[in-house]
């Protein structure tokens, strides 16, 4: 099931950066070859739509493989995502909770000991990634377009 997934998501990866290199190439062609002002505008207008479309129908695909994902009962295959949120969470505990009170307690003791904080810039973007996503969920929730 793995497998299948990482294929579909190679492709879809694949298929986007092919449609945005060609774009502007093919719109840049337009006035050459379509006399027609309205014929070469609707054209203009589909192609530097394409992009998006073909985003959307990307995101869309990947919101599929996310559920299958979900769906496989496995913790190795669908319990990524929990794991990465609880990492984030523990590096978000050290840096604002646990570290601080460690060096109160260290220097009540007279200990000149001062613990460093981790290095949080590469795993806030995990971490807003993460709320993001699960505000867009519970977004969707309260306006009742989920199908949950």
């Amino acid at each position: 099931m793995s497998s299948k997934i990482g294929e579909q998501e190679r492709k879809g990866v694949l298929r986007l950066s092919i449609v945005n290199a060609l774009i502007g190439p093919v719109s840049g062609l337009l006035d050459k070859f379509i006399p027609d002002a309205d014929e070469r505008a609707k054209l203009a207008h589909e192609i530097a739509t394409m992009g998006e479309r073909h985003a959307q129908e990307a995101m869309l695909a990947q919101l599929e493989i996310n559920k299958a994902e979900a769906q496989t009962g496995s913790i190795f295959i669908g319990g990524w995502r929990p794991a990465a949120a609880w990492v984030c969470v523990f590096g978000m505990a050290m840096n604002y909770i646990i570290t601080p009170l460690a060096n109160f307690g260290l220097g009540l003791a007279g200990s000149e000991i001062n613990l460093p904080l981790i290095d949080t810039s590469t795993m806030m973007p995990v971490l807003l990634g993460m709320l993001g996503l699960a505000g867009a969920r519970s977004v969707e929730k309260i306006q009742r377009v989920s199908k949950e």
